[in-house]
């Protein structure tokens, strides 16, 4: 009888302790999304490292966001002092070029459909709305293998998320292409959550446009000029090296234009598509422009992406690629593959 007793006990401990054994995926992502969704507002401040180009680039990328739907997200290159900013507020989406005087307005629900990897609230809507997602449980960490939810979803379709067992953040993001292969990683720095920003701290500041007699100083305009010459002198050609099977440019050529030239290739074979790249310009004023599609981070430049289009502008240089025979991912294939060099 006794040692009855003594077997009961021992099973009844042995299932008390496999109750209280390592959480279950379900458990993790409830306690994720109630910390990371429920917050008022973040901060965060990462680094990305994009290696789908010729060569690896890093950015900087600092992010504020309050609820319900502002955004401001500044992307820097690292060691150059050239960024983007994209801002949501109430007036729409925003895409500013500082260093181009340029601000484009998109009509876009941003970041709803477009998820980020650096935008918290949207990795856990990813974990959420995979429902094969993976977790696997490490000494100090989780990480959740999930579909990714962006424009290049068909190309890097998979991520993990790398998260912090004391403080359920996370430190890590990578995003893997079909093979498995790590092509874009984000490492969080500082994520402060609680931290709200009034709405005036999210508008977009815009100069009116110059009176017709306005003009800077004849110094300034003859500083102008020279950069203007210089950037002529030094004008590079940027070309896709993107590989899509059975497709080659065909035609390359150039056009005189007023501060510079426009290089226009055209790429034939079984994925047609057309390059235009010329240098960017810089308005009179910084008034927005409407402008069709949806903007997609590129990580060195935001893009405004259409069915059949992508354009943006970087490095003092504004770039088109359309054809109607590209998926959306690939015109995003083409785009982070333009690399400046002498010649094809």
């Amino acid at each position: 009888m006794r040692k009855k007793i003594i077997l009961l006990t021992v099973v009844a401990v042995m299932l008390v302790l496999g109750g209280c054994g390592k959480p279950s995926k379900e458990d993790v992502m409830k306690k994720l999304s109630n910390k990371w969704n429920e917050t008022k507002g973040y901060e965060l401040n990462a680094s990305m490292e994009i290696k789908t180009g010729s060569e690896p680039r890093v950015y900087n990328v600092e992010v504020w966001h309050t609820k319900p739907e502002f955004y401001k997200v500044n992307v820097t290159q690292s060691g150059n002092e050239e960024s983007q900013m994209i801002v949501r507020n109430e007036e729409g989406v925003f895409v500013v070029t500082p260093s181009l005087g340029k601000t484009y307005k998109f009509q876009s629900d941003w970041p709803a459909q477009n998820s980020q990897g650096y935008l918290i609230g949207t990795l856990a809507e990813d974990i959420k709305a995979d429902k094969a997602a993976v977790m696997e449980e490490k000494e100090k960490e989780y990480v959740f293998e999930t579909a990714t939810r962006n424009n290049h979803k068909s190309l890097l379709p998979t991520q993990k998320i790398h998260i912090d067992k004391k403080t359920l953040l996370p430190n890590k993001v990578t995003i893997h292409d079909e093979t498995g292969e790590e092509k874009i990683s984000i490492k969080f720095d500082k994520i402060a959550l609680g931290v709200e920003h009034k709405v005036a701290e999210y508008k977009v500041e815009m100069d009116k446009p110059k009176a017709e007699g306005d003009k800077a100083d004849s110094d300034e305009e003859a500083t102008e000029g020279d950069g203007e010459d210089q950037a002529k002198a030094n004008q590079q050609t940027y070309y896709p090296v993107a590989n899509l099977q059975g497709t080659t440019l065909s035609e390359e050529k150039s056009v005189e234009i007023e501060n510079g030239q426009r290089v226009i290739m055209t790429f034939s074979g079984d994925k047609e598509y057309v390059v235009i790249q010329e240098p960017a310009e810089k308005p009179l004023n910084e008034m927005p422009v409407s402008i069709e599609g949806d903007p997609v981070d590129l990580g060195f430049a935001v893009a405004a992406l259409t069915e059949q289009s992508i354009h943006w502008e970087a490095n003092g240089m504004a770039f088109f690629v359309a054809s109607d025979m590209l998926s959306k991912e690939e015109l995003i294939t083409v785009a982070n593959s333009m690399t400046a060099t002498e010649s094809k």
